[in-house]
Order: C-alpha cells, then sequence, then structure tokens
C-alpha cells in the first residue's frame, strides 16, 4: 500500500511538471509570474498567438497552476499560487549552476 502511495505520488509530480515543460505554458507561467495579466497582454508580453495562448491559459487553469477572474468584460489570469513562482525562481537558481549540463544534454528531446 506504501509502494502504491510512493508511486502515485512521483506520477502526480511527474504530471505536475508536464505543465512546466511546454515552452508556450513555461512562457505564460514565466509572465505571469511577473503580474496579473489579460490574454492580449500575455499575447503582447509572450509574442505567442492570442489562439495558442487561451489553448494553453485554459490547460493551466485545468491544472490549477492559473487562475482567473473577473474585470468587466476582461478576464484577468494569474498565478493560482505564489509557490508557482517560487518553483521558476529556483529552476533559474539551479539553472545557474547547471545549465551548461542541461545546455548539453541529449537524452531530452522537445518531443518528450
Amino acid at each position: 500500500m506504501i509502494l502504491q502511495a510512493q508511486v502515485s505520488a512521483v506520477e502526480l509530480q511527474a504530471k505536475l511538471f508536464r505543465g512546466f515543460g511546454d515552452l508556450s505554458r513555461l512562457t505564460i507561467l514565466d509572465t505571469l509570474r511577473k503580474r496579473p495579466m489579460t490574454v492580449t497582454q500575455i499575447v503582447e508580453a509572450t509574442g505567442l498567438t492570442q489562439s495558442n495562448t487561451s489553448n494553453h491559459l485554459s490547460c493551466l487553469k485545468d491544472c490549477g497552476l492559473v487562475v482567473s477572474h473577473q474585470d468587466g468584460r476582461k478576464a484577468i489570469y494569474e498565478l493560482s499560487d505564489p509557490r508557482v513562482g517560487q518553483l521558476l525562481d529556483i529552476a533559474d537558481e539551479l539553472l545557474a549552476d547547471v545549465a551548461k549540463g542541461v545546455y548539453a544534454c541529449t537524452h531530452y528531446g522537445e518531443e518528450e
């Protein structure tokens, strides 16, 4: 029973990190780390298309990494929890130390 709980926890972590594993989703999360924004503001800040941004925001919202609230006719998106931004901060710190290895890594393809 304990082994099953450990496997489930690891599987859930893997699913969480898939949210961070897509370049478009990660770009959106990184952008929202700065401040809450509308879809239009996210599109302008990231250079992603409106359709792509909306699709990934929907995914991030469904997965609990992003929340939104209405401001009149506009939806304002923000990180669901400050720890999402903290996790990105930790990734930046870690990359400062291991970027050379990550850059040279041939085991992680973009399609994985």
